[in-house]
């Protein structure tokens, strides 16, 4: 045989070979992977038209087995096993060549979405550290404990199957591209639970709540544009912006993926927002998500918006993007919303990634693990106004959620009252105790030399205010305004 026919005869067999290729799988079902506990789970890819798909699994060495449709797709479900730290593995065989992934662990997985606060990795990003950073990365020494696999911010105009991303472990060195308020999320959630728990990152800095919506819900609650030249107009130079575009290239992959919940910190990028957009667009992508993942009401935990000067540390934009969100978790069911009043340090004013991430991500934990996980005895939920009422020149409010007290007694910060006038002052505010019910009623009295009769009262609704009031779980008070103004 001379060179040149060799070298046909080679090309024929890589044709031929090609032709017939072994089962493919998505990216996110890899080596390392997190399969959610204890569920009927599924996995699925592609492979050629009409083939048979077998899948088995070695925690119980069933197979299941599926055709794949005239475009090669096919799914299955596997029932898993309880959360351990025991690795398995699972094949899949298409009878043209089989792949088998490895050191997969059955625990928790939760997907981790918003924009650059729940982005910003335990590195931190350039001038925006991560408080404590050399611990953090020392103490990752579990690789079984948090997994974590980041899906490419990627934009496209129609949904995408798949992404390019993969399974890591948690060591001192990877966790630093971890999401930090994901890790430590998953961090304490592990220590209190014991089991594996993963995270699917699938994020996108400066994105707005329209940017996660499907081209169909835009189409019906907003006017933002849904098609590709209007959406560059729109935000010519700002593309983090864009509706549409981050759902379909870094939401959509992961929507065959079986998980418990959603983690949610986002909001800046929609600071200006009239009237009750935010709240009722927010509901609006809770109830589309949960129904994409097809898994039944699952938790939404998401995290209110930090101080910050939006351009006027007095001004109340960013504050009234924080009522949204407090009310978006009255109308969102099996919700839970974290408050950072005080995760800010003062100098932080035109910082928008604060440092304090531990705080943020160890208060979502505070959530799952009371309201997901059955541990009532962890507070979870900061306090928030109940009621008022006014007499002479002093307001007496009470709160939700105190769970036995508030912290402080001396020197409480934040509060301001008003008269007619809807001018605010600073006030002083104190505790007050007095019998009713058969019990003592506590109550915060709240007063200001300089308005002689109050009408309304508010708790750190500026854009770059903090206060020092919190429950009896170190949670801090909810910013809030009794007035309508």
């Amino acid at each position: 045989m001379n060179k040149r026919t060799f070298l046909f005869v080679a090309a024929l067999v890589v044709i031929v070979i090609s032709g017939h290729a072994k089962v493919k799988l998505p990216h996110i079902i890899c080596d390392n992977m997190v399969i959610q506990q204890q569920t009927d789970a599924r996995l699925w890819g592609w492979a050629q038209a009409g083939k048979e798909v077998k899948v088995t699994t070695s925690w119980n060495n069933e197979t299941v087995k599926a055709k794949a449709d005239r475009t090669g797709k096919w799914l299955v479900k596997v029932h898993t096993p309880a959360a351990s730290y025991t690795p398995y593995s699972i094949t899949f065989d298409d009878g043209d060549g089989i792949v088998t992934i490895q050191n997969v662990l059955a625990g928790e997985v939760w997907v981790c979405a918003g924009q650059s606060n729940m982005e910003m990795p335990v590195r931190g990003f350039g001038q925006c550290p991560v408080e404590g950073f050399n611990h953090h990365v020392l103490n990752a020494q579990n690789p079984n404990g948090v997994r974590s696999v980041k899906i490419p911010s990627v934009m496209s105009m129609t949904p995408l199957e798949d992404a390019n991303c993969s399974w890591r472990e948690c060591t001192p060195q990877n966790v630093i591209d971890f999401s930090a308020t994901g890790y430590f999320f998953a961090r304490l959630v592990n220590q209190a639970l014991n089991i594996p728990i993963g995270l699917i990152e699938a994020n996108k800095g400066g994105s707005r709540v329209e940017s996660w919506l499907t081209k169909e819900n835009l189409q019906k609650y907003t006017n933002d544009p849904t098609d590709s030249l209007e959406i560059v107009k729109r935000w010519p130079q700002w593309d983090y912006h864009r509706s549409l575009l981050w759902g379909n290239g870094t939401f959509n992959p992961i929507l065959n993926y079986t998980v418990k919940g959603i983690l949610y910190y986002q909001g800046c990028s929609n600071v200006g927002d009239p009237g009750n957009q935010y709240s009722d667009r927010l509901k609006l992508l809770v109830e589309q998500w949960r129904s994409q993942f097809a898994l039944g009401e699952i938790p939404f935990y998401f995290v209110q918006i930090a101080p910050y000067h939006y351009d006027n540390i007095n001004g109340d934009d960013g504050a009234r993007l924080r009522e949204q969100q407090f009310r978006a978790s009255q109308m969102i069911p099996n919700s839970g919303l974290v408050c950072t009043n005080d995760a800010v340090y003062p100098y932080e004013t035109t910082q928008i990634h604060p440092a304090q991430k531990q705080k943020v991500g160890e208060r979502l934990a505070f959530l799952a693990l009371n309201k997901t996980y059955g541990m009532s005895s962890v507070i979870c939920q900061s306090p928030s106004y109940k009621e008022m009422t006014i007499k002479n020149d002093t307001v007496f409010v009470h709160f939700n959620d105190e769970f036995g007290g508030l912290s402080r007694f001396e020197n409480i910060e934040g509060f301001e009252v008003a008269g007619a006038d809807r001018v605010f002052h600073p006030a002083k505010a104190q505790h007050f105790w007095q019998p009713g019910g058969g019990k003592w009623d506590e109550a915060l009295i709240v007063f200001s030399p300089e308005v002689k009769n109050p009408v309304a009262v508010r708790y750190c609704f500026r854009n770059f205010q903090l206060g020092n009031l919190a429950n009896m779980g170190g949670l801090p008070l909810f910013p809030f305004r009794t007035d309508n103004w």
